[in-house]
């Protein structure tokens, strides 16, 4: 039985020795600490141990694949966390460095009940987690969350014999190979492939060649120091040098990937930014007209599109939002059959028979490329053009204490549900209804809309807007909304803003 101790503290002795783990690093789907400040090397062995432990409880056989991304650190990480599983009696196969949605793919590919990636996503330098999931594609969600960190804090653990370690290669060729298929492009295409030196570095240009089409290379070698800026399609620094690399070579779009390779961010051939839930509602116009009355599944944060865009309707689809969150998205499209989820942080759930169900960058950027072939005579920039005009602002994200954002959040949700119920007025309309399904999603009278809800992986809150009227209404929305934020003292500045 191992339980942390609370006094351990960096640069001790008992730091080399007794595990140490702050508790908010337990998230909602997945683990995230600041390493070494918050974790140590013996705090993520406990971590293995309980996880070990967890799929005991549970009945799951004791095989689990694993897998690191590339910071200088994250092998250390995973080692640690490999001796943990091993004491739990967990058969280990190691599958090497890899993308998240490469180790998602070994649970497949070997036929392994579980997965843990040693990951900190898109977090930056300094970083580290693991996502981790029991029944195939899913990963863990709050339940599981809850559940292992009480195992793992409250000494609950239990060590047993059978542990063993075995490194698997191939993983990545195999995964490639079932990326590709027999799918080659007819049509020419030219792709800015941007990875900002993260772990798609070493996949994305290979997957581009392999189909056939046109590289332009954008900060493809692999350095964990992010020299340029932390890959990161959701933030508009690395937008902007997407866009900037589209216009110096006259490519057809660009498509980048985050530091684990499960979301992707698009540009198109004018240089234009598409919010990935944009480019959600473009793959779901296309993919219902293969697939007549699927259903979709968006988060909270998403455009209004999926349910009001007349060529969805047309095609009989059906919409629903969900929480935000890859563990959510990901349950919920498997629950209700979807054949998608689209996320606006770019995480792309392609369910059977597009994909497996789980989110993976490097399938969204082959079925992009296959929708630009299924439609040679359109560019991006007229696919996103076809959309019904709607204006939004990128996700920002005031910060707000991983102790203190939910209690916040919970004032803030009952602010505006009062306003609603006052019949108070937002952006000079009618409050049509508060959406609480995650955090509040203030929807107004002619569809338009502002949310405010806590992050799951970093120390602050997320506000996202979208007006279907205009970039003026947009910004009102964004005031009155803000407003209300500022009612809070414990909110700070917020990381972008309009």
């Amino acid at each position: 039985m191992i339980k942390p101790s609370s006094p351990v503290q960096p640069n001790t002795w008992n730091f080399l020795r007794d595990p140490m783990i702050t508790p908010t690093g337990f998230r909602e789907y997945d683990a995230r600490w600041k390493y070494p400040e918050e974790i140590n090397l013996p705090g993520m062995t406990a971590l293995g141990l309980g996880l070990g432990t967890q799929m005991h409880r549970r009945g799951i056989p004791p095989v689990i694949a694993v897998a690191n991304d590339y910071r200088d650190y994250s092998l250390a990480i995973k080692q640690a966390l490999i001796l943990g599983l091993m004491q739990a009696g967990i058969q280990v196969k190691d599958i090497g460095p890899a993308v998240s949605p490469m180790a998602y793919f070994a649970q497949f590919h070997l036929d392994v009940p579980a997965v843990a990636m040693v990951t900190a996503s898109h977090n930056p330098n300094g970083w580290t987690g693991v996502k981790m999931g029991f029944e195939r594609p899913l990963t863990h969600g709050p339940d599981e969350m809850s559940e292992l960190r009480d195992i793992v804090l409250n000494g609950e653990t239990e060590t047993r014999p059978g542990g063993s370690y075995e490194f698997v290669d191939g993983v990545k060729e195999a995964y490639l190979d079932d990326l590709v298929g027999d799918f080659k492009m007819t049509r020419k295409l030219k792709v800015v492939c941007a990875t900002g030196n993260g772990t798609a570095s070493a996949f994305g240009p290979e997957l581009f060649e392999r189909i056939g089409v046109e590289v332009v290379p954008s900060h493809n070698e692999l350095d964990y120091t992010f020299p340029h800026y932390n890959p990161n399609p959701e933030a508009m620094e690395m937008l902007h040098d997407m866009s900037a690399s589209v216009k110096a070579s006259g490519a057809d779009m660009a498509l980048g990937f985050d530091g684990d390779g499960d979301r992707c961010g698009v540009v198109d051939d004018e240089g234009e930014e598409i919010f990935a839930d944009k480019v959600g509602v473009i793959m779901a116009r296309d993919l219902s007209k293969i697939y007549p009355n699927a259903t979709f599944v968006a988060d909270v944060k998403s455009t209004g599109l999926f349910a009001s865009d007349p060529e969805l309707i047309k095609n009989g689809v059906t919409a629903d939002y969900w929480k935000t969150g890859h563990s959510h998205m990901k349950r919920r499209v498997k629950e209700i059959g979807a054949l998608a989820g689209f996320e606006k942080s770019g995480h792309y759930f392609l369910a059977e028979p597009v994909g497996r169900g789980y989110d993976c960058g490097m399938r969204v950027a082959v079925e992009i490329c296959k929708l630009m072939e299924r439609n040679p005579d359109m560019s991006m920039s007229d696919l996103r053009k076809a959309l019904p005009k709607t204006w939004s602002t990128p996700t920002m994200s005031p910060y707000c204490a991983d102790t203190e954002k939910y209690t916040v959040l919970e004032r803030l949700v009952a602010k505006l549900v009062a306003k609603h119920e006052a019949g108070e007025q937002l952006a000079g309309r009618a409050i049509k209804e508060v959406v609480t399904v995650n955090g509040a999603r203030v929807i107004l009278d002619n569809g338009s809309w502002g949310l405010v809800r806590a992050s799951s992986n970093t120390p602050n809150l997320v506000v996202v807007c979208e007006s279907s009227d205009s970039e003026a209404e947009m910004r009102a929305i964004f005031a009155d909304i803000d407003a209300v934020i500022r009612t809070e003292p414990l909110v700070g500045d917020y990381d972008q803003t309009i």
